[in-house]
C-alpha cells in the first residue's frame, strides 16, 4: 500500500467521520482483539448485527450518508453501513475504503422489485479492509436476524479472505449476482451514487432524490414472507 493510499484509508472524510465522538465510542467499545485482524473482525461483526439493514430508508443527503448518522439511527443500508465499517476501522487504525458494485438480487422482496423496477442494486457499497499486507473486501450490510427471517446466509468475515455476497441462499435458490465493479474510493463518491441512482431508477422518486419522501415498509417481514 503506497503512502497516498495509506493517509487516505487511515483519516476521517466527509462520510466517513471517523473523527466523529459517536464512531469513536463506538470503535472503543467494539474493537477487542490482540491484532488488527481481531479487531476487524470483532468490528464486522458488530456494524453488521448491531446497525439493522433497511432499504426503504435511504437518505441521498449528504448528512444521511454520514457514518455517523448511520450509527446514531442504528440502520442503515449498504452504502452507509460500508462507510460505518470503515470509519471505525480507521477509527481503531485500521486501514479502510469503499468498494462498489452493481448486484442483481434474485430474492429481493416483491414490494421493493416493485418500488425500484429492477433487481439490479447500483454501487452496492462494501468496505475494502488493508489486513496482513492485502486488501480484503467485507460486506456488513445484512444483519444476523435478517438473515435467519429471510433464509439466507450470513455473510461472515475471518479478515484472511473476502466476505462478499452469496450466490445461494440456504435453500439453494439464486440470491445475489455481481454484474458490474465500479472501483473503490476514499469516501462515498455521493455524486457519482446521485447519477447512477437517477439513471437507475427513473421512476422512483425514492431512489434518485436526496429529499424524497421515504418508503414506508418492513422489509424484514417482507423478506421473511418472501
Amino acid at each position: 500500500m503506497d503512502q497516498a493510499m495509506s493517509e487516505d484509508a487511515l483519516k476521517p472524510g466527509c462520510f466517513v467521520d471517523s473523527d466523529h465522538p459517536l464512531v469513536r465510542a463506538f470503535a472503543r467499545a467494539h474493537a477487542t482483539g490482540e491484532t488488527a485482524r481481531a479487531r476487524a473482525v470483532a468490528l464486522y461483526n458488530a456494524v453488521r448485527d448491531e446497525i439493522r439493514y433497511d432499504p426503504y430508508r435511504v437518505d441521498l443527503s449528504e448528512a444521511g450518508l454520514k457514518a455517523s448518522r448511520c450509527l446514531e439511527l442504528g440502520y442503515g443500508f449498504c452504502i452507509t453501513k460500508a462507510a460505518l465499517l470503515a470509519a471505525v476501522l480507521r477509527a481503531s487504525g485500521i486501514p479502510a475504503r469503499l468498494g462498489f458494485a452493481d448486484v442483481r438480487n434474485h430474492l429481493t422482496s416483491p414490494r421493493l422489485r416493485a418500488t425500484m423496477q429492477t433487481d439490479i442494486f447500483v454501487f452496492h457499497g462494501y468496505t475494502d479492509i488493508f489486513l496482513d499486507g492485502a486488501w480484503r473486501k467485507a460486506t456488513p450490510a445484512f444483519n444476523l436476524a435478517l438473515c435467519e427471517k429471510a433464509g439466507i446466509l450470513p455473510l461472515e468475515f475471518d479478515g484472511s479472505g473476502d466476505s462478499v455476497f452469496h450466490p445461494f441462499d440456504a435453500a439453494g435458490r439464486r440470491h445475489m449476482e455481481y454484474v458490474r465493479q465500479r472501483g473503490v474510493f476514499p469516501d462515498v463518491p455521493r455524486a457519482e451514487i446521485l447519477k447512477a441512482f437517477a439513471e437507475a431508477y427513473p421512476r422512483s422518486a425514492a431512489w434518485n432524490s436526496a429529499d424524497a419522501p421515504r418508503i414506508e415498509g418492513d422489509f424484514a417481514a417482507e423478506a421473511q414472507a418472501g
